[in-house]
């Protein structure tokens, strides 16, 4: 567990440095200012309240995952980021209307494909670079794998083809279905990960990370992890609307916005996947990354698909066949480079090239 030295920051509860205390209100005091209408020279502070409550999120998270042990830990950030993702594609779907049709696709394409071939290559590179080799559970990234495989595809590739409504959409009854076959999946996948087979999970070569928090400071931990991930999508939200001018200014495709959108969101998922690798706890972050993708497409999907139904609003979930090729590339690359339980350089490098063309044709298409 990653803790911040007290000789260089002072802290009201052990492991609680006073700026992850302060985060929330800093962010606070930023959305308010935001609030005031203080023009787009505003818009370096919305960045950096962003910046600050999602540093202070990954500390809390760890400090709760410390506490409540894996996989749990994973699974408490997960959701909680997840959960705090929906709230925002909804209430930016709700106002958007018809032009935000394709936002949760979007959204969730790019959330999926930022933690396959960004945040699993990145951890793979800085873990291998580090310690040269990483080994990790094949059962447990082939049971994650195999529930994100089926509910990607169900969701993303799938309306393409379906004949009772031409595509990307789903009919409001094949929408429904889909939305319950996306829950029924990730709960399984939840009870595999923390009751059926809770050791497939486990980092059996984690070293020690130093005395468990305490209840309280864990229960701190665990209300400031929240306010700071509420922090991030109410100022996420704010700088929505000037994300989306720059990107028509640019003349770049609104996908874009769903992407940078998923990128802010998955940060605090991502710098904590990446620093378990760092410390050689490689199933720490596959558990993160995949739990993260899982939870991202198997709760927003039925959560918008709901949504548009209740608001009478199409929802567009099939990507192009561009898309396609690249969600396909990165489910089979990634399985490929996690068959053996252990991982080299390369792989990360591999993951990273598939990312950099994903966000190269994001732009230029």
């Amino acid at each position: 567990m990653s803790t911040v030295s007290a000789s260089t920051t002072r802290a009201i509860l052990p492991g609680l440095p006073i700026w992850t205390i302060g985060a929330p209100l800093l962010a606070g005091a930023i959305y308010a200012g935001a609030a005031m209408g203080l023009g787009g020279a505003y818009v370096g502070l919305l960045a950096l309240g962003v910046a600050v409550s999602v540093f202070a999120a990954v500390h809390h998270a760890e400090v709760v995952a410390h506490r409540v042990g894996e996989p749990f830990g994973t699974l408490v950030l997960a959701l909680s980021v997840t959960l705090i993702e929906v709230a925002l594609i909804v209430s930016l779907m709700v106002a958007g209307g018809s032009e935000a049709a394709a936002l949760a696709r979007d959204t969730v394409f790019a959330a999926v494909m930022i933690i396959l071939n960004g945040i699993i290559g990145l951890c793979l590179l800085v873990g291998g670079l580090k310690h040269n080799e990483q080994a990790f559970s094949m059962d447990g990234v082939s049971a994650a794998l195999v529930a994100l495989a089926t509910i990607a595809i169900m969701t993303l590739v799938f309306p393409n083809f379906t004949l009772t409504t031409p595509g990307p959409y789903y009919s409001s009854s094949q929408l429904m279905l889909i939305a319950t076959i996306s829950l029924v999946v990730y709960g399984a996948f939840v009870f595999t990960q923390t009751v059926g087979h809770r050791q497939y999970f486990l980092d059996g070569g984690a070293a020690d990370h130093g005395e468990s928090p305490s209840n309280a400071v864990a229960g701190a931990a665990a209300v400031l992890l929240l306010l700071c991930l509420v922090a991030v999508v109410l100022l996420a939200k704010k700088l929505a609307p000037h994300l989306e001018s720059a990107v028509a200014k640019a003349g770049a495709p609104e996908a874009l916005v769903g992407v940078v959108i998923a990128a802010i969101v998955l940060l605090p998922e991502g710098l904590a996947a990446v620093r378990a690798a760092r410390q050689n706890r490689l199933q720490t972050s596959l558990n993160l990354a995949l739990g993260s993708a899982l939870a991202s497409i198997g709760l927003t999907i039925p959560a918008v698909s709901v949504v548009s139904l209740a608001i009478d609003s199409r929802l567009a979930l099939g990507i192009d066949a561009k898309s396609m090729i690249l969600l396909m590339l990165s489910l089979l690359v990634t399985v490929l480079v996690l068959r053996t339980g252990r991982t080299i350089i390369l792989h990360g490098i591999v993951l990273l090239v598939i990312f950099a063309v994903y966000l190269f044709t994001t732009v230029v298409p």
